[in-house]
């Protein structure tokens, strides 16, 4: 296996995992990369690692450019198990003078793969000489972990970034200008929702910090999917759009259903959404994934939920997606729900507790349908419908 050619002094010698549909709980339709890179300064050196199963797939990238013995320093940017499963291996294996990281990362890495190797501690203006080239750092904390980190090489103005700018794509082609963006976008915006979301206005507040620091990255490199060379700026203005959470005129109705009369329910409440000239998007959690809800969500307005009952309690797939929901911590949202049961209304009644608890301004009561809804029911659900557009409209003005 071959390197790839980032810069005559930058190679990428990482793996990629054509065939990983899950991370922990996100659906990986795409596959992943696990991005490593090789710096050939005086003092060679190797910015993270990769997934302990594909250690052989970057060493053997490594030994096609340089003998891994020569490498005199590694830095962990982020201590996640898919970029440090590998860092003891390939300590142990190279010898390197020096292991970097953050204050947590050295937290965080002891606690997970009780290195028998020591590790140097550097902060935010902190620099090493590699030989004849200069890396800095900049602490990055909840980026999307505590001790995730930038480094940036100062001479070939490269800024490798962790998890931070990535995405879950698996491709060969390892630049942004020889993907298609109709393909990459989609999943930018999924890594964002379900990985970077919770953190939005530390995102807002690091980009301005990272500005009036005065870095002007030429290309960025994440730790996974594609390198941006041609236009960094594409996806730190997206990082900038989507952490703003500004209202959409869209809505998301995520429900599931026994016997189709929640489903039913849902397709009025959408009804509703329509003639008030708001976009819908209905997900049954039959066929969605909680990762697509979630993408779907980060540029919409409102959030509607809909469940039937199962043993006095909401449906299963339903708790599922609303705990999902809830720890991603999507701001600016309105909404509602509703419910069909049989003998047990109070479940479909908690719904609403539930949006409380995600902070979603609710601006109907819920409505809720003994059995199969009647025509009044179904009519209360394009009200509820109708009633968010209208709240969406008056937020946009």
């Amino acid at each position: 296996m071959k390197a790839v050619k980032i810069t005559d002094k930058v190679y990428w010698v990482g793996a990629i995992d054509w065939n990983i549909r899950d991370f922990h709980g996100y659906s990986t339709k795409q596959g992943t990369t696990y991005n490593a890179f090789l710096i050939l300064s005086e003092k060679p050196t190797l910015i993270d690692t990769v997934k302990k199963e594909f250690y052989p797939e970057m060493m053997a990238r490594i030994q096609s450019v340089i003998d891994p013995k020569k490498i005199q320093i590694i830095i962990s940017n982020h201590s996640e198990m898919d970029h440090s499963g590998a860092l003891p291996q390939a300590v142990a294996d190279i010898e390197p003078e020096e292991v970097y990281c953050s204050d947590m990362g050295h937290v965080d890495l002891t606690e997970q793969l009780y290195p028998n190797f020591t590790m140097k501690v550097v902060k935010t203006g902190d620099k090493i000489d590699v030989g004849g080239d200069t890396i800095s750092f900049v602490e990055a904390r909840m980026l999307h972990w505590p001790d995730s980190m930038f480094s940036y090489l100062e001479g070939e103005n490269i800024l490798f970034t962790n998890d931070v700018f990535g995405m879950h794509y698996a491709t060969s082609k390892l630049f942004d200008d020889e993907n298609n963006e109709i393909d990459w976008l989609y999943e930018a915006e999924k890594y964002y929702a379900n990985i970077v979301l919770p953190y939005s206005d530390i995102v807002l507040r690091f980009l301005d910090s990272v500005k009036k620091m005065g870095l002007a990255p030429k290309i960025i490199a994440p730790d996974h999917g594609f390198i941006w060379r041609k236009d960094p700026a594409k996806i730190i203005d997206l990082y900038a759009k989507w952490a703003t959470q500004a209202p959409n005129n869209k809505a998301v109705i995520v429900y599931d259903t026994m016997w189709g009369s929640t489903q039913k329910m849902a397709e009025y409440v959408a009804d509703g959404l329509r003639e008030g000239g708001t976009e819908v998007k209905l997900m049954s959690m039959h066929s969605c994934h909680r990762s697509d809800v979630v993408t779907e969500l980060l540029d919409s307005s409102a959030l509607i939920i809909g469940s039937p009952v199962l043993n006095s309690e909401i449906f299963p797939a339903m708790a599922d997606v609303l705990c999902y929901l809830k720890g991603l911590k999507k701001k600016n949202l309105v909404g509602g729900a509703f419910g069909s049961y049989g003998w047990n209304p109070a479940p479909i009644n908690s719904l609403a507790d539930m949006l409380k608890a995600m902070k979603v301004e609710q601006v109907a009561p819920v409505v809720t349908s003994k059995f199969v809804p009647n025509q009044a029911t179904l009519q209360s659900c394009r009200e509820l419908g109708l009633a968010v557009s209208q709240k969406i409209a008056e937020k946009l003005k």
